[in-house]
C-alpha cells in the first residue's frame, strides 16, 4: 500500500511565495496537509538572514563579528534594543495574504492549512553568536521570538495555521553529547540539571507555551543540509526517537503536535535504521496522534525511495507520509521536478 501524505519541509526554490504555492498545489494534488511559502528570497539559507538581528560584537568573528575586548576586560552587556525583531511575522503575514487569495481562487484546496517554519532560537544562537555571549543574548532573542509568535497568532486564524519548529542544532548537540565526533561549536552552551536533552526540550517548551493552545505545532528534526550533507550521519533513528518522545511527553506539546518529520539518509535502505521507530510513543490518550513523515525521498532516485518506503513499512507499525530529508531551498532547480514526480508516484491521494 502506498503511503498517503507529502510534507514540504519548508524551503522551496521559487521567485515568490505565490510561485511556490501554485507549484505545490498543482504538482502534489491531494497530498498536502499544509503548504509553506517556500522561504524564498533572503530566507533561502535557513537561519542566515537572522545574522543581521544581532550587534556585530556578538556575532562570531568568521561571520563578520567584531573581536571581543582583550582578556581581562568585562564582556559587553546587551538590552532588548540591541536585538532587532526577527521579521518572521512580517513575511508570514504577507505570505498568508497570498495564500488566502489563491485559496479563494480554488488554487489551494479549502482543507489545506498555511505552514510556518520557524527555527528554534537555540539553533540561531549556536549558528551566529560567540559562545561567550550566548547566555546573555538568549533571553533577549527569545523575547523577540515571543513577539513574533504573538503577532502571528493575533493576525492569522488559529485553525488555519501550523507552526513547525525546525530543530537542527539540537540534534547535533545530542549527537555530540552521545560521543559522536563533531566540531566543538555544536556543543550545548547551557548546563541543565536534566542534561542536554532536558535543556533542549525546556527551550522548545518555553517558546511553544507562547503559542496559543488551539494552534497546532509540528517538528522537523534535522541533521543539517550544508552543501547537501549532514553535519554527522545518524547511526539509526534511536536518538531521533529519544528526542521526539521527550518533546511529546511534555503536556504542552504532545496533545497538539500535528506531525513529526524525521530524516532518512539516501543509503539507508536497511531495517536497522528504522527499527528504533518502534519506540515512538505516539499514543496521546484519545486525541489524534502526531502524523509521522519520513524523509525517504531523494532526487533522481525513485527506486531507492521505493526501497526505503518498503523497508520502513516492513519495520514500523504506524502509517506514515513521505518527505525529503530537509528543505529544498538549496536544491538545484533541475532536481526539483524529479522530487515532485517521485512524491506523486510513490504516494496515494487523500490524506
Amino acid at each position: 500500500m502506498k503511503p498517503t501524505g507529502v510534507l514540504m519541509v519548508g524551503s522551496v526554490p521559487g521567485a515568490s511565495a505565490q510561485e511556490v504555492f501554485v507549484r505545490l498545489a498543482t504538482e502534489l494534488p491531494g497530498r498536502l496537509q499544509a503548504i509553506p511559502d517556500g522561504e524564498t528570497g533572503e530566507r533561502w539559507n535557513y537561519i542566515g538572514w537572522q545574522l543581521e538581528r544581532f550587534p556585530r560584537v556578538a556575532r562570531r568573528n568568521e561571520l563578520g563579528g567584531i573581536p571581543l575586548p582583550e582578556t581581562g576586560s568585562e564582556l559587553p552587556t546587551f538590552t532588548l534594543g540591541d536585538i532587532k525583531p526577527t521579521a518572521y511575522d512580517e513575511v508570514a503575514l504577507l505570505s498568508y495574504a497570498e495564500f488566502k487569495r489563491l485559496r479563494q481562487q480554488n488554487v489551494i484546496p479549502p482543507d489545506v492549512r498555511f505552514q510556518i517554519g520557524l527555527p528554534s532560537p537555540y539553533s540561531v544562537l549556536i549558528g551566529h553568536i560567540k559562545p561567550e555571549l550566548i547566555n546573555a543574548i538568549e533571553p533577549l532573542y527569545e523575547k523577540r521570538f515571543a513577539e513574533t509568535i504573538e503577532c502571528i497568532a493575533a493576525e492569522i486564524p488559529h485553525h488555519d495555521v501550523v507552526i513547525q519548529w525546525d530543530l537542527c542544532f539540537e540534534m547535533t548537540a545530542l549527537e555530540l553529547d552521545h560521543g559522536r565526533p563533531l566540531d566543538a561549536r555544536h556543543q550545548a552552551y547551557f548546563s541543565s540539571p536534566g542534561g542536554v536533552l532536558q535543556g533542549l526540550v525546556d527551550r522548545v517548551v518555553r517558546l511553544s507555551e507562547r503559542i496559543p493552545k488551539d494552534i497546532k505545532i509540528a517538528f522537523h528534526l534535522c541533521y543539517g543540509d550544508l552543501w547537501h550533507k549532514h553535519f554527522v550521519e545518524p547511526q539509526d533513528t534511536s536518538l531521533l526517537v529519544k528526542f521526539a518522545n521527550a518533546l511529546l511527553a511534555h503536556e504542552t506539546l504532545g496533545s497538539r503536535t500535528e506531525w513529526i518529520h524525521l530524516p532518512v539518509p539516501k543509503e539507508r535502505t536497511d531495517p536497522d535504521y528504522f527499527l528504533p521507530l518502534a519506540g515512538l510513543k505516539l499514543d496521546d490518550s484519545g486525541s489524534k496522534p502526531p502524523y509521522i513523515y519520513l524523509g525517504v525521498v531523494h532526487a533522481n532516485d525513485e527506486a531507492g525511495t521505493k526501497k526505503r518506503i518498503e523497508t520502513a513499512q516492513a519495520t514500523v507499525q504506524f502509517p506514515f507520509g513521505i518527505a525529503t530529508e530537509c528543505g529544498l531551498g538549496r536544491t538545484p532547480p533541475e532536481e526539483i521536478g524529479s522530487i515532485f514526480q517521485i512524491c506523486r508516484e510513490v504516494t496515494a491521494e487523500h490524506l
